[in-house]
């Protein structure tokens, strides 16, 4: 079995740096998985005008803890990292206008859902030590095939 908390995380990921968000895997199970991120100055999107990254990139650490886990589930079965889709978010909060430079925040992702077509809700939520700073249920689509997706849906098949 992997250790996945010790796997580079781009290679859980169809992304590639410098559009990596997430910094490190910290734990996985069926249904969860915990990412943590640590603000720098080489974070993507940060902004020195407010010494972090806004808090509304917070959605890509939870949409890339997402990913991170459907990777960890390609792995497992011994398949390739496939894309998949933010379809929206319900019930987005921020409890902080940004991501403190030199903090570290973990994300915690829940699958709530999931239907074999590939369409899937989880629970997600970044905490700054032990206090929820942001929190949504993300829905995500994660086709079969996605470049006969994207062929068929840019011909409008």
């Amino acid at each position: 079995m992997i250790d996945f908390t010790t796997v580079d995380v781009q290679e859980l990921l169809p992304h590639r740096r410098p559009m990596v968000l997430i910094d490190e895997i910290i734990s996985y199970d069926q249904d969860h998985l915990i990412s943590q991120i640590h603000v720098t100055e080489n974070s993507p999107y940060f902004d020195e005008s407010i010494m972090g990254v806004p808090n509304y990139v917070g959605i890509e650490y939870m949409a890339q803890t997402i990913a991170a886990f459907g990777g960890v589930e390609a792995k497992k079965q011994h398949c390739p990292i496939q894309i998949g889709f933010l379809l929206g978010t319900r019930k987005l909060t921020f409890a902080i206008p940004h991501f403190l430079l030199a903090k570290s925040y973990q994300t915690k992702v829940k699958r709530l859902y999931q239907e074999d077509s590939g369409l899937a809700v989880f629970d997600c939520k970044i905490f700054y030590q032990d206090q929820v700073v942001a929190s949504a249920n993300v829905n995500v689509f994660q086709p079969s095939d996605a470049e006969t997706y994207l062929k068929t849906s840019i011909a409008g098949e």
